[in-house]
């Protein structure tokens, strides 16, 4: 039984089918679909799914998942004619009608694939990982779609394809200078902030007029701009990552200090009657109740600060620094005009940043598996 026209694919299906009236490219020498039968007959089949999708109406995972893997046989073919079919950097409306078809099917798949709402956890968590997996795919997709087939110049904004040719080529580069920024400063300097932030505030809680005195010079310390600590640090301990270690120290350490201040102060009075009741003196109070009702606001500055800290190293580098590391990567290369490697060196530190941030929230998973946010059906 039809349950309704499906506009988004029947969007799809007509833009497809218009494509195929207008030149794939442009110029003195145009290239027409008919120069080209197997993309053609790739775009054919693509409107009579999609056709058929739009007149059969519905939502379903298997529907969502369908579609992506169409786009994705379209995303080739498109991709191809950028490359062997002599499109790139001359594209004209036949083809970037060929795109917004893959565009409309692309957003009514990756849509059904969010709307699915199961009892089976393991599909359920395979749609969660599918859905950004799949719209981060079609963004880097775009990139290179408009980029080759724009013609833009390398100095202004690289394909992703070149990218990751320079990132593929530059393995050794990459990791001597994801060691020395990553490995030495951000790691140093995270736990030395993060720990002595968290002793610091324990110490806030025992002696209360450090609560007054302190934190609002925290707050006017935190606000602090980066390319005003970064020189002095760099006069203070030198050029190598110690200096960058120091500014990472500066910049956590005080976001961890005020949420686990705040953490500390979570526990709610009825609780702390309780233990007081139970003749429970201040150690133990902090350890059995008052750690862990704080442990949702600890972690919460521990992931702010796995992004601050790279931040931080990263643009500490700009000031002074060996003749390797991130920053000194990106500010040398701009310079040079080799615009792929600081792009590649803007995917690792992504990657690194992603990674990091993704261990503080497994941590906070195992730690904090009580909390009413990660309770799950049972």
């Amino acid at each position: 039984m039809r349950r309704g026209l499906d506009l988004w694919c029947a969007v799809a299906a007509l833009l497809a089918l218009a494509a195929l009236a207008f030149p794939l490219r442009g110029g003195a020498e145009p290239l027409a679909w008919a120069d080209m039968p197997l993309h053609a007959g790739v775009t054919l089949v693509f409107a009579a799914i999609c056709a058929w999708l739009a007149w059969t109406g519905g939502r379903s995972p298997l529907r969502g998942l369908g579609m992506v893997i169409l786009v994705v046989l379209g995303g080739a073919s498109a991709l191809d004619l950028l490359g062997t079919g002599g499109v790139a950097g001359q594209a004209a409306s036949g083809f970037w009608l060929w795109v917004f078809a893959l565009w409309a099917a692309a957003w009514r798949g990756i849509d059904q694939l969010a709307a699915y709402r199961g009892l089976d956890r393991r599909v359920q968590r395979v749609t969660a990982l599918a859905v950004p997996m799949a719209f981060g795919c079609w963004l880097v997709f775009l990139w290179e779609v408009a980029t080759v087939g724009f013609g833009v110049p390398q100095v202004l904004l690289p394909s992703p394809g070149l990218i990751a040719a320079r990132f593929a080529g530059s393995q050794h580069i990459l990791w001597a200078d994801f060691y020395q920024t990553f490995v030495k400063a951000v790691i140093s300097g995270y736990v030395l902030g993060c720990g002595s932030g968290f002793l610091v505030a324990i110490l806030v809680d025992r002696v209360p007029f450090l609560k007054r005195g302190l934190l609002p010079l925290g707050n006017m310390v935190s606000a602090l701009p980066i390319v005003g600590i970064a020189p002095i640090m760099v006069m203070w301990f030198g050029f190598d990552w110690q200096s960058k270690a120091a500014v990472v120290v500066v910049m956590t350490f005080f976001p961890m200090l005020v949420n686990a201040v705040s953490g500390l102060s979570a526990s709610g009075m009825l609780e702390r009657d309780l233990m007081q009741s139970y003749g429970a003196g201040y150690w133990q109070t902090l350890f059995k109740l008052r750690l862990p009702a704080a442990m949702p606001f600890i972690f919460n500055a521990l992931k702010i600060n796995s992004t601050l800290a790279l931040i931080g190293a990263i643009v500490a580098e700009f000031f002074g620094t060996p003749i390797v590391g991130m920053g000194f990567r990106i500010s040398t290369e701009v310079g040079r005009m080799n615009v792929d490697m600081v792009w590649a060196e803007i995917v690792m530190a992504a990657i690194a940043g992603s990674l990091f941030y993704g261990a503080m929230t497994l941590c906070e998973r195992g730690v904090t598996f009580w909390h009413p946010s990660y309770r799950q059906r049972r």
